[in-house]
């Protein structure tokens, strides 16, 4: 079995295949061999469950994940990874490696086909440069999965699990919020990847909610509300929330009649603020 933490190994492997890292995708082998059994751990918790991970590399997590697994989809865009994996992933009859793009793949249908009444979760080392797309599109599709562990750079995470109301909260941690319960893990230093990337990383937990926040009968315009909102999020909200078919009277008296003041910015809203603020001006 590979040490797939161990950076000569890793070199090893590389250079046998030919492999050279493709900026274009994000990739950063983990090389610190603390990370992926400590997201493994945090991901997985019993041997009953399975799991899709995006974006295996070379397979250090994905091989941490069969361990306590019962099964392992690992979903991989670079179509140089497949015959790689397939060497150093061949202790482990349990995972299966799909190629394709994990925005495009139907994965209700991969879920029904490849988890048959195991309870599911979803882990994976983001690139950077998708991270957000890629965790609202796990949360958008309501996919039948109990939580979602992913590393991302520590400046997304800042975000992702900030609380709404507060100065680093944005939109996407609305949406985030909206769907799940989003904690910190841990923290991962920049030099535990292979080639080192400028920034560093957290792994954070997202736990799907069973049921949502509020009573939204429009999700798409409810969040395109916060969308835009938030471009404008250094203005009043008079001013970021009066937009399209929304009058500054029909705002004014929205927020008067919730008690929320005029001159209150967008990222001081809760969670319950902002859905009430919809519900009084979009809702039928």
């Amino acid at each position: 079995m590979y040490n797939l933490s161990d950076i000569n190994t890793i070199k090893s492997i590389l250079s046998k295949n030919g492999f050279s890292f493709s900026k274009a995708l994000g990739q950063n082998f983990i090389i610190d061999d603390s990370v992926c059994p400590r997201m493994a751990d945090a991901a997985v918790p019993d041997e009953e469950y399975g799991v899709i991970e995006v974006g295996p590399g070379i397979g250090v997590l994905t091989a941490e994940l069969a361990k306590r697994a019962k099964r392992v989809v690992a979903i991989e865009l670079d179509d140089r990874l497949p015959p790689i994996l397939a060497d150093t992933l061949s202790d482990f009859d349990n995972v299966k490696i799909v190629s394709g793009d994990v925005m495009k793949i139907d994965l209700h249908a991969l879920i029904k086909e490849e988890f048959s009444g195991m309870p599911v979760v979803i882990c994976a080392n983001l690139p950077y440069y998708i991270t957000s797309p890629i965790i609202m599109k796990l949360l958008e599709d309501n996919l039948p999965v109990e939580s979602i562990v992913v590393m991302v750079q520590k400046e997304a995470a800042d975000r992702l699990c900030a609380d709404v109301g507060t100065r680093d909260a944005g939109a996407v941690t609305v949406a985030v919020n909206y769907y799940a319960a989003a904690d910190e893990l841990f923290f991962v230093g920049k030099e535990c990847f292979m080639p080192s990337p400028k920034v560093d990383s957290e792994v954070i937990s997202l736990t799907l909610r069973d049921e949502r926040p509020g009573d939204i009968d429009d999700e798409a315009k409810f969040f395109n509300m916060i969308k835009t909102a938030f471009t404008k999020r250094r203005k009043t909200i008079m001013n970021s929330l009066c937009f399209g078919p929304v009058t500054k009277d029909a705002l004014g008296a929205a927020l008067d009649s919730l008690a929320i003041p005029r001159t209150a910015r967008i990222e001081e809203l809760t969670m319950e603020q902002l859905i009430s603020i919809y519900t009084s001006l979009f809702s039928n």
